[in-house]
Protein backbone atom coordinates (compact mmCIF):
# COMPACT_ATOMS: atom_id res chain seq x y z
CA UNK A 1 0.00 0.00 0.00
CA UNK A 2 1.25 3.42 -0.95
CA UNK A 3 0.27 5.65 1.69
CA UNK A 4 1.19 9.42 2.59
CA UNK A 5 2.13 9.37 5.85
CA UNK A 6 3.21 12.66 8.36
CA UNK A 7 3.96 12.88 12.37
CA UNK A 8 3.88 15.96 13.85
CA UNK A 9 4.08 16.84 17.75
CA UNK A 10 2.65 19.63 19.22
CA UNK A 11 1.68 20.84 22.75
CA UNK A 12 -2.09 20.69 23.11
CA UNK A 13 -3.39 23.84 25.05
CA UNK A 14 -6.81 22.93 25.67
CA UNK A 15 -5.64 20.24 27.72
CA UNK A 16 -3.43 22.93 29.93
CA UNK A 17 -3.11 20.99 33.81
CA UNK A 18 -3.38 22.93 36.59
CA UNK A 19 0.52 23.37 36.91
CA UNK A 20 0.02 24.99 33.91
CA UNK A 21 1.99 22.54 32.18
CA UNK A 22 0.87 21.51 28.82
CA UNK A 23 1.20 17.84 27.59
CA UNK A 24 2.92 17.15 24.06
CA UNK A 25 0.45 14.93 21.58
CA UNK A 26 1.67 12.71 18.63
CA UNK A 27 -0.47 13.32 15.44
CA UNK A 28 -0.21 10.55 12.96
CA UNK A 29 -1.78 11.36 9.54
CA UNK A 30 -2.01 8.78 6.98
CA UNK A 31 -3.52 9.95 3.76
CA UNK A 32 -5.94 12.97 5.30
CA UNK A 33 -7.00 10.71 7.92
CA UNK A 34 -5.69 11.40 11.34
CA UNK A 35 -5.18 9.66 14.88
CA UNK A 36 -3.47 11.74 17.97
CA UNK A 37 -2.92 10.79 21.07
CA UNK A 38 -0.56 11.88 24.56
CA UNK A 39 2.70 11.14 24.49
CA UNK A 40 2.79 10.93 28.47
CA UNK A 41 5.04 14.21 28.23
CA UNK A 42 4.43 17.67 29.16
CA UNK A 43 6.12 21.01 29.25
CA UNK A 44 6.14 24.81 30.25
CA UNK A 45 4.43 26.36 27.25
CA UNK A 46 7.13 28.89 26.71
CA UNK A 47 9.57 26.73 26.39
CA UNK A 48 7.91 24.57 23.28
CA UNK A 49 9.06 25.55 19.88
CA UNK A 50 6.00 25.64 17.25
CA UNK A 51 8.49 25.81 14.12
CA UNK A 52 10.36 22.75 15.28
CA UNK A 53 8.02 20.64 17.05
CA UNK A 54 10.16 20.51 19.90
CA UNK A 55 11.61 22.22 22.97
CA UNK A 56 13.66 24.77 22.58
CA UNK A 57 17.49 25.12 23.91
CA UNK A 58 19.52 22.46 25.66
CA UNK A 59 18.86 21.75 28.96
CA UNK A 60 18.70 18.62 30.53
CA UNK A 61 14.90 18.76 30.16
CA UNK A 62 14.89 19.37 26.63
CA UNK A 63 17.84 16.85 25.76
CA UNK A 64 15.38 14.00 27.33
CA UNK A 65 12.07 14.75 26.20
CA UNK A 66 13.41 15.29 22.86
CA UNK A 67 15.28 12.56 22.66
CA UNK A 68 12.45 10.23 23.66
CA UNK A 69 10.10 12.03 20.68
CA UNK A 70 12.81 10.61 17.75
CA UNK A 71 12.40 7.47 19.54
CA UNK A 72 8.78 7.55 19.28
CA UNK A 73 8.95 9.08 15.25
CA UNK A 74 11.44 6.26 14.59
CA UNK A 75 9.15 3.91 15.59
CA UNK A 76 6.35 5.52 13.82
CA UNK A 77 9.02 4.82 10.71
CA UNK A 78 9.18 1.08 11.78
CA UNK A 79 5.52 -0.14 11.96
CA UNK A 80 4.79 2.10 8.35
CA UNK A 81 7.38 -0.16 6.68
CA UNK A 82 6.15 -3.34 8.77
CA UNK A 83 2.47 -2.46 7.57
CA UNK A 84 3.80 -1.37 3.83
CA UNK A 85 5.50 -4.74 3.25
CA UNK A 86 2.70 -6.88 4.77
CA UNK A 87 0.52 -5.23 1.77
CA UNK A 88 -2.50 -4.99 4.01
CA UNK A 89 -4.26 -1.60 4.19
CA UNK A 90 -3.78 0.53 7.16
CA UNK A 91 -4.72 3.93 8.53
CA UNK A 92 -3.53 6.02 11.10
CA UNK A 93 -5.92 4.31 13.82
CA UNK A 94 -3.92 1.00 13.12
CA UNK A 95 -0.53 2.84 13.53
CA UNK A 96 -2.01 4.48 16.99
CA UNK A 97 -3.18 1.28 18.45
CA UNK A 98 0.05 -0.73 17.82
CA UNK A 99 2.37 2.08 18.74
CA UNK A 100 0.20 2.02 21.94
CA UNK A 101 -0.60 -1.14 22.30
CA UNK A 102 -4.12 -0.07 22.87
CA UNK A 103 -6.27 -3.27 23.32
CA UNK A 104 -8.84 -1.95 21.57
CA UNK A 105 -11.91 -4.72 20.71
CA UNK A 106 -12.50 -4.50 16.73
CA UNK A 107 -16.43 -4.28 15.64
CA UNK A 108 -17.60 -4.68 12.97
CA UNK A 109 -20.82 -3.45 11.36
CA UNK A 110 -22.09 -6.28 9.55
CA UNK A 111 -22.76 -8.73 13.02
CA UNK A 112 -23.86 -5.41 14.91
CA UNK A 113 -26.60 -4.75 12.36
CA UNK A 114 -27.33 -8.73 12.61
CA UNK A 115 -27.52 -8.64 16.20
CA UNK A 116 -30.39 -5.82 15.79
CA UNK A 117 -32.34 -7.31 13.46
CA UNK A 118 -32.01 -10.77 15.45
CA UNK A 119 -33.40 -8.85 18.46
CA UNK A 120 -36.34 -7.25 16.35
CA UNK A 121 -37.25 -10.75 15.36
CA UNK A 122 -37.40 -11.97 19.00
CA UNK A 123 -40.06 -8.96 19.97
CA UNK A 124 -41.96 -9.45 16.40
CA UNK A 125 -46.11 -8.96 17.30
CA UNK A 126 -45.02 -7.09 20.72
CA UNK A 127 -42.74 -4.15 19.94
CA UNK A 128 -42.28 -4.74 15.93
CA UNK A 129 -44.02 -5.74 12.84
CA UNK A 130 -43.32 -7.93 9.90
CA UNK A 131 -42.71 -5.16 7.98
CA UNK A 132 -40.37 -3.42 10.27
CA UNK A 133 -37.94 -6.59 10.39
CA UNK A 134 -38.06 -7.24 6.71
CA UNK A 135 -37.06 -3.35 5.80
CA UNK A 136 -34.19 -3.65 7.85
CA UNK A 137 -33.58 -6.89 6.28
CA UNK A 138 -33.31 -4.96 2.79
CA UNK A 139 -31.61 -2.08 4.25
CA UNK A 140 -28.70 -5.02 5.50
CA UNK A 141 -28.44 -6.28 2.29
CA UNK A 142 -28.38 -2.94 0.48
CA UNK A 143 -25.25 -2.64 3.35
CA UNK A 144 -23.37 -5.58 2.44
CA UNK A 145 -23.74 -4.61 -1.59
CA UNK A 146 -22.34 -1.03 -0.96
CA UNK A 147 -19.33 -1.82 1.26
CA UNK A 148 -18.18 -4.59 -1.93
CA UNK A 149 -19.09 -2.07 -4.19
CA UNK A 150 -17.28 1.14 -2.42
CA UNK A 151 -14.69 -0.63 -0.25
CA UNK A 152 -14.09 -3.86 -1.65
CA UNK A 153 -14.82 -5.58 1.31
CA UNK A 154 -17.54 -7.58 2.85
CA UNK A 155 -17.05 -5.49 6.43
CA UNK A 156 -15.83 -2.96 7.92
CA UNK A 157 -14.63 -1.90 11.34
CA UNK A 158 -16.74 0.51 12.75
CA UNK A 159 -13.87 2.61 13.96
CA UNK A 160 -13.08 3.12 10.69
CA UNK A 161 -16.03 4.72 9.33
CA UNK A 162 -15.81 8.51 7.78
CA UNK A 163 -18.37 11.12 8.72
CA UNK A 164 -19.39 10.94 4.49
CA UNK A 165 -20.54 7.11 5.22
CA UNK A 166 -24.00 7.60 5.45
CA UNK A 167 -23.85 10.16 2.58
CA UNK A 168 -22.30 7.43 0.28
CA UNK A 169 -24.87 4.79 1.22
CA UNK A 170 -27.51 7.18 0.08
CA UNK A 171 -25.59 7.86 -3.17
CA UNK A 172 -25.21 3.81 -4.18
CA UNK A 173 -28.59 3.82 -3.42
CA UNK A 174 -30.02 6.26 -5.41
CA UNK A 175 -27.64 4.35 -8.65
CA UNK A 176 -29.89 1.00 -8.23
CA UNK A 177 -32.71 0.66 -10.24
CA UNK A 178 -36.35 0.96 -8.98
CA UNK A 179 -35.19 3.14 -5.97
CA UNK A 180 -36.23 6.53 -5.40
CA UNK A 181 -35.36 9.28 -2.93
CA UNK A 182 -37.79 8.52 -0.24
CA UNK A 183 -37.07 4.70 -0.21
CA UNK A 184 -33.10 5.78 -0.30
CA UNK A 185 -33.59 8.21 2.84
CA UNK A 186 -35.67 5.29 4.44
CA UNK A 187 -32.93 2.79 3.76
CA UNK A 188 -30.27 5.49 4.90
CA UNK A 189 -32.34 6.05 8.36
CA UNK A 190 -32.22 2.86 9.35
CA UNK A 191 -28.53 2.53 8.71
CA UNK A 192 -28.27 5.79 10.36
CA UNK A 193 -30.56 3.72 13.40
CA UNK A 194 -27.71 0.96 13.52
CA UNK A 195 -24.53 3.67 13.80
CA UNK A 196 -26.53 5.56 16.59
CA UNK A 197 -26.35 2.59 18.46
CA UNK A 198 -22.68 2.42 18.08
CA UNK A 199 -22.33 5.95 19.35
CA UNK A 200 -24.63 5.30 22.10
CA UNK A 201 -22.63 2.15 23.13
CA UNK A 202 -19.41 4.40 22.85
CA UNK A 203 -18.20 1.77 20.29
CA UNK A 204 -16.94 5.16 18.10
CA UNK A 205 -16.14 8.51 19.20
CA UNK A 206 -18.27 10.83 16.86
CA UNK A 207 -22.30 10.91 16.26
CA UNK A 208 -21.85 10.15 12.39
CA UNK A 209 -25.80 10.44 11.89
CA UNK A 210 -25.47 14.30 11.91
CA UNK A 211 -23.85 14.40 8.81
CA UNK A 212 -26.74 12.84 6.72
CA UNK A 213 -29.50 15.17 5.70
CA UNK A 214 -31.66 13.22 3.54
CA UNK A 215 -35.39 14.37 3.72
CA UNK A 216 -38.48 12.73 2.32
CA UNK A 217 -40.20 14.08 -0.13
CA UNK A 218 -43.73 14.39 -0.01
CA UNK A 219 -46.07 12.07 -2.15
CA UNK A 220 -49.23 11.81 -3.34
CA UNK A 221 -51.66 9.60 -1.47
CA UNK A 222 -54.04 7.03 -3.17
CA UNK A 223 -57.42 6.88 -2.23
CA UNK A 224 -61.63 5.88 -3.46
CA UNK A 225 -63.67 8.88 -4.16
CA UNK A 226 -67.04 7.73 -3.32
CA UNK A 227 -68.41 6.57 -6.55
CA UNK A 228 -65.45 3.53 -6.88
CA UNK A 229 -66.33 2.92 -2.96
CA UNK A 230 -69.83 2.07 -4.18
CA UNK A 231 -68.51 0.31 -7.76
CA UNK A 232 -66.25 -1.83 -5.51
CA UNK A 233 -69.42 -2.31 -2.69
CA UNK A 234 -71.81 -3.48 -5.04
CA UNK A 235 -69.84 -5.54 -7.68
CA UNK A 236 -70.80 -9.21 -7.42
CA UNK A 237 -67.66 -11.40 -8.00
CA UNK A 238 -67.12 -15.14 -9.12
CA UNK A 239 -65.45 -17.09 -6.35
CA UNK A 240 -65.84 -16.45 -2.66
CA UNK A 241 -62.76 -15.80 -2.28
CA UNK A 242 -63.16 -12.18 -4.42
CA UNK A 243 -65.94 -11.28 -2.46
CA UNK A 244 -64.13 -11.90 1.16
CA UNK A 245 -61.14 -10.11 0.09
CA UNK A 246 -63.86 -7.32 -1.68
CA UNK A 247 -65.82 -7.31 2.25
CA UNK A 248 -62.56 -6.97 3.83
CA UNK A 249 -61.07 -4.33 1.96
CA UNK A 250 -64.27 -1.81 2.19
CA UNK A 251 -64.23 -3.05 6.24
CA UNK A 252 -60.74 -1.01 6.12
CA UNK A 253 -62.84 1.89 3.94
CA UNK A 254 -64.72 2.15 7.02
CA UNK A 255 -62.52 1.86 10.18
CA UNK A 256 -59.01 2.80 9.17
CA UNK A 257 -57.33 -0.15 10.01
CA UNK A 258 -54.33 -1.70 8.18
CA UNK A 259 -54.63 -4.69 6.83
CA UNK A 260 -52.36 -6.47 10.14
CA UNK A 261 -54.80 -5.03 12.52
CA UNK A 262 -57.58 -6.59 10.79
CA UNK A 263 -55.91 -9.69 10.57
CA UNK A 264 -55.26 -9.83 14.29
CA UNK A 265 -58.68 -8.61 15.23
CA UNK A 266 -60.81 -10.89 17.74
CA UNK A 267 -64.22 -10.52 19.14
CA UNK A 268 -63.25 -9.87 22.36
CA UNK A 269 -61.69 -6.18 20.88
CA UNK A 270 -65.62 -5.08 19.81
CA UNK A 271 -67.68 -3.37 22.38
CA UNK A 272 -69.87 -1.24 23.69
CA UNK A 273 -68.53 2.38 23.91
CA UNK A 274 -69.56 5.45 26.03
CA UNK A 275 -72.14 6.43 23.54
CA UNK A 276 -74.04 2.65 23.64
CA UNK A 277 -72.88 1.16 20.40
CA UNK A 278 -70.63 -0.82 19.01
CA UNK A 279 -66.34 0.32 18.89
CA UNK A 280 -63.34 -1.29 18.25
CA UNK A 281 -61.17 -1.25 21.00
CA UNK A 282 -57.20 -1.95 19.70
CA UNK A 283 -53.80 -1.04 19.61
CA UNK A 284 -52.02 -0.83 16.22
CA UNK A 285 -49.41 -2.96 15.61
CA UNK A 286 -46.81 -0.75 13.93
CA UNK A 287 -46.74 2.46 16.32
CA UNK A 288 -48.54 0.65 19.32
CA UNK A 289 -51.17 3.91 19.97
CA UNK A 290 -54.34 2.79 20.75
CA UNK A 291 -56.98 3.34 18.02
CA UNK A 292 -60.32 3.23 19.36
CA UNK A 293 -63.12 2.99 16.44
CA UNK A 294 -66.97 3.12 16.85
CA UNK A 295 -68.30 0.76 14.35
CA UNK A 296 -70.16 2.53 11.25
CA UNK A 297 -73.49 0.58 10.32
CA UNK A 298 -71.43 -0.84 6.79
CA UNK A 299 -68.83 -2.32 9.04
CA UNK A 300 -71.17 -3.69 10.99
CA UNK A 301 -72.45 -5.76 8.43
CA UNK A 302 -69.79 -7.16 7.56
CA UNK A 303 -68.89 -8.49 10.61
CA UNK A 304 -72.28 -9.62 11.14
CA UNK A 305 -72.23 -11.02 8.07
CA UNK A 306 -69.02 -13.73 8.45
CA UNK A 307 -69.91 -14.24 12.14
CA UNK A 308 -70.21 -18.10 11.28
CA UNK A 309 -67.67 -18.22 8.96
CA UNK A 310 -65.62 -21.35 9.63
CA UNK A 311 -62.39 -18.97 9.27
CA UNK A 312 -63.79 -17.01 11.65
CA UNK A 313 -65.51 -20.01 13.89
CA UNK A 314 -61.97 -21.88 14.07
CA UNK A 315 -59.75 -19.44 14.93
CA UNK A 316 -61.38 -16.68 17.17
CA UNK A 317 -60.58 -14.08 14.69
CA UNK A 318 -63.50 -11.25 13.83
CA UNK A 319 -63.25 -11.80 10.26
CA UNK A 320 -62.24 -14.42 7.48
CA UNK A 321 -58.21 -12.48 6.41
CA UNK A 322 -56.14 -13.95 3.92
CA UNK A 323 -52.44 -14.28 3.52
CA UNK A 324 -51.02 -10.62 2.39
CA UNK A 325 -49.56 -12.15 -0.63
CA UNK A 326 -53.41 -13.19 -1.44
CA UNK A 327 -55.07 -10.61 -0.28
CA UNK A 328 -52.93 -8.38 -2.51
CA UNK A 329 -53.51 -10.15 -5.96
CA UNK A 330 -57.19 -10.58 -5.41
CA UNK A 331 -56.77 -6.94 -4.97
CA UNK A 332 -55.42 -6.30 -8.45
CA UNK A 333 -58.08 -8.64 -9.97
CA UNK A 334 -61.09 -6.67 -7.83
CA UNK A 335 -59.53 -3.39 -9.63
CA UNK A 336 -59.22 -4.78 -13.29
CA UNK A 337 -62.83 -5.72 -13.07
CA UNK A 338 -64.15 -2.83 -11.15
CA UNK A 339 -62.50 -0.86 -14.06
CA UNK A 340 -60.14 1.52 -11.19
CA UNK A 341 -56.98 2.43 -12.49
CA UNK A 342 -55.40 2.71 -8.67
CA UNK A 343 -53.27 0.35 -7.24
CA UNK A 344 -55.84 -0.89 -4.31
CA UNK A 345 -53.85 -1.81 -1.07
CA UNK A 346 -54.97 -1.40 2.61
CA UNK A 347 -53.04 1.21 2.60
CA UNK A 348 -55.69 2.56 -0.27
CA UNK A 349 -58.42 1.89 1.88
CA UNK A 350 -56.87 3.47 5.05
CA UNK A 351 -56.09 6.86 3.04
CA UNK A 352 -59.78 6.14 1.99
CA UNK A 353 -60.78 6.48 4.98
CA UNK A 354 -59.05 9.20 6.29
CA UNK A 355 -60.18 11.57 2.82
CA UNK A 356 -63.36 10.61 1.46
CA UNK A 357 -65.37 8.74 4.63
CA UNK A 358 -64.03 11.23 7.19
CA UNK A 359 -62.72 14.60 6.79
CA UNK A 360 -64.91 14.99 3.50
CA UNK A 361 -67.87 14.78 5.42
CA UNK A 362 -66.44 17.13 8.04
CA UNK A 363 -64.89 15.34 10.52
CA UNK A 364 -62.88 16.81 13.01
CA UNK A 365 -59.00 16.09 11.90
CA UNK A 366 -58.49 15.32 15.75
CA UNK A 367 -60.90 12.69 15.78
CA UNK A 368 -59.45 11.22 12.78
CA UNK A 369 -56.19 11.50 14.02
CA UNK A 370 -57.26 9.75 17.08
CA UNK A 371 -59.14 6.53 15.12
CA UNK A 372 -56.12 6.66 12.93
CA UNK A 373 -53.65 5.55 15.77
CA UNK A 374 -51.19 8.75 14.59
CA UNK A 375 -48.28 9.45 16.55
CA UNK A 376 -48.80 13.51 15.59
CA UNK A 377 -51.62 14.90 14.40
CA UNK A 378 -49.36 16.40 11.50
CA UNK A 379 -49.47 12.91 9.84
CA UNK A 380 -53.44 13.57 9.48
CA UNK A 381 -53.26 16.88 8.44
CA UNK A 382 -51.09 15.58 4.96
CA UNK A 383 -54.53 14.13 4.19
CA UNK A 384 -56.34 17.68 4.47
CA UNK A 385 -53.94 19.29 1.92
CA UNK A 386 -55.22 16.46 -0.12
CA UNK A 387 -59.12 17.17 -0.68
CA UNK A 388 -59.55 19.58 -3.71
CA UNK A 389 -62.93 17.69 -3.82
CA UNK A 390 -63.82 19.41 -0.24
CA UNK A 391 -62.69 22.51 -1.26
CA UNK A 392 -64.21 22.70 -4.44
CA UNK A 393 -68.06 22.01 -2.20
CA UNK A 394 -67.24 25.22 0.09
CA UNK A 395 -66.31 27.52 -2.36
CA UNK A 396 -69.40 26.53 -4.51
CA UNK A 397 -71.39 26.36 -0.97
CA UNK A 398 -69.75 30.05 -0.47
CA UNK A 399 -70.66 30.99 -4.65
CA UNK A 400 -73.89 30.20 -3.18
CA UNK A 401 -74.39 32.62 0.05
CA UNK A 402 -72.98 35.51 -1.84
CA UNK A 403 -74.95 35.20 -4.83
CA UNK A 404 -77.88 35.39 -2.04
CA UNK A 405 -76.93 38.02 -0.26
CA UNK A 406 -76.35 40.05 -4.21
CA UNK A 407 -79.84 39.04 -4.91
CA UNK A 408 -81.35 40.57 -1.35
CA UNK A 409 -79.33 43.76 -2.13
Amino acid sequence: MNAKISVLFYAKKSKTKSNLRVPIYLRITVNGKRAEFSTGKDVEISKWSSAQNRLKGNSEEARAINKYLDILKSNVLVLENKLALSRESFDAIDIKNLLTGANTTERYLIPIFEEHNSKIEKLLGKEYAPATLKNFKTCLAHLKEFLWKFHKKSDIDIQKLEPSFLNDFDFFLRTKPNINNNSAVKHTKNLSKILKLCYQNNWIEKDLVIFYKGRFHEVNVNFLTEEEIKTIKNKDFIGSGLNIVRDIFIFSCYTGLAYIDIFNLTKEQITIGVDGNLWIITNRQKTGINSNIPLLPIAEEIIKKYENHPLVSNSGKLLPVYSNQKVNEYLKTIADNCNINKKLTFHCARHTFATTVTLSNNVSMESVSKMLGHKSIKTTQHYAKILDKKVSEDMNNLKKILNQKEGIL
